[in-house]
């Protein structure tokens, strides 16, 4: 993939898992596109550590829905942090 496909892949990973954790409506496409990316690397992280294998830079079910993982995983901790700090 490219950096271009990394983008687009990226901005729907992050505002699917947006949806899921109702954090949505307070990030933009930005930001979106940062968490997808972002939760991307950490949701293949835990996929290696796991013994699931192999990095697949493929547009695929299961290489979104490990973004996905990743990127919930990811606004899971912000939110956390966020709520501490206030």
């Amino acid at each position: 993939m490219g950096p271009v496909s990394w983008i687009i892949f990226g901005a729907l990973a992050g505002w699917v898992a947006s949806l899921l954790v109702g954090v949505s409506e307070r990030q933009g496409c930005l930001m979106n596109i940062i968490i997808g990316i972002l939760g991307a690397f950490i949701g293949g992280l835990i996929m290696d550590v796991l013994g699931f294998g192999g990095t697949n830079f493929g547009w695929n079910w299961r290489s979104f829905g490990v973004a996905v993982l990743g990127a919930i995983i990811l606004l899971a901790i912000t939110g956390r942090s966020r709520r501490q700090t206030r």
